[in-house]
């Protein structure tokens, strides 16, 4: 039958992901880090991928196409019920942000340790070269990184708190206060050899992959934005086209919280080497 249906450049399309989100029907997935119109009878031609599209990629077209299947949506996205906590957890945050509310710690069912937030001192000496009494905001110890003789060894870690998965992480965490944020693609850190000095020092890191992690960032990170006291925003993502999705996440949460807060974004080659800052 001839209707109304959308249509994907790929020239344009960056594979940010976004529009995989945005489409209820899971008629667009992401193939070769491109987005790709998966199945003509899941697209019910009402665009709502359309304007979440950052390059334009996406537009209409009529042309002979698949009747649009409702019955057969309902039928997937049933399926896909038990891998939709992730979503349901951000249209959650979405909804106590519309209230006004400050989001409550997030964790797993199970208390996974994984999920537990904690600060990371690099300092685990006084003054009086006593150690120091490190707490996390619940009064239970922080996690305290061990040192070698030297007092800041070239390899040594500079994480400073956890869980750093952006998924994982609680918004309303107390090392966020008056925090320098670093958004980083998973990938980031293994592609450049100093990232743990010339990036994360310093700064609370948070590390997310825009094409594997079901769902998007932007209110989780809009949540961090506006509930804290955040000085600055560094973004650093790799240089394929589906890392945009990470900037761009990063790009509404600045947006939507309210705040004027400075940003930076760097990108990675894959081999390693910083080709744009």
């Amino acid at each position: 039958m001839l209707r109304q249906i959308i249509k994907i450049d790929e020239e344009k399309c960056d594979g940010c992901g976004l529009c995989v989100s945005a489409c209820h029907e899971g008629a667009i997935g992401l193939v070769d880090g491109k987005a790709k119109l998966l199945r003509d009878d899941y697209c019910d031609g009402l665009g709502n991928c359309l304007p979440v599209c950052p390059t334009g990629a996406i537009s209409f077209e009529e042309r002979e196409a698949a009747e649009y299947n409702e019955a057969e949506v309902k039928r997937n996205a049933e399926a896909a019920n038990a891998h939709a906590a992730p979503a349901a957890a951000s249209s959650e945050l979405r909804d106590i942000l519309e209230r006004g509310e400050a989001p409550v710690a997030e964790t797993l069912a199970c208390g996974c340790p994984g999920t537990h937030a904690a600060a990371i001192s690099r300092e685990t000496k006084q003054g009086d070269g006593s150690p120091a009494s490190l707490k996390q905001g619940d009064g239970s110890p922080a996690f305290v990184a061990p040192h070698d003789k030297a007092e800041h060894p070239a390899n040594a870690s500079q994480l400073m708190q956890w869980p750093v998965q952006i998924k994982l992480v609680p918004p309303g965490a107390p090392y966020f206060n008056n925090a320098n944020l670093l958004i980083a693609a998973d990938c980031a850190a293994y592609a450049h050899g100093n990232f743990h000095n010339e990036f994360m020092r310093n700064k609370i890191t948070l590390i997310g992959c825009p094409k594997l992690d079901e769902g998007d960032y932007s209110a989780k990170l809009t949540a961090i934005l506006r509930t804290n006291n955040i000085k600055s925003v560094t973004v650093a993502r790799m240089s394929v086209p589906c890392c945009g999705g990470i900037e761009n996440a990063v790009k509404n949460a600045l947006r939507d919280c309210g705040k004027m807060i400075p940003w930076q974004s760097v990108v990675i080659g894959t081999d390693g080497e910083i080709i744009e800052d």
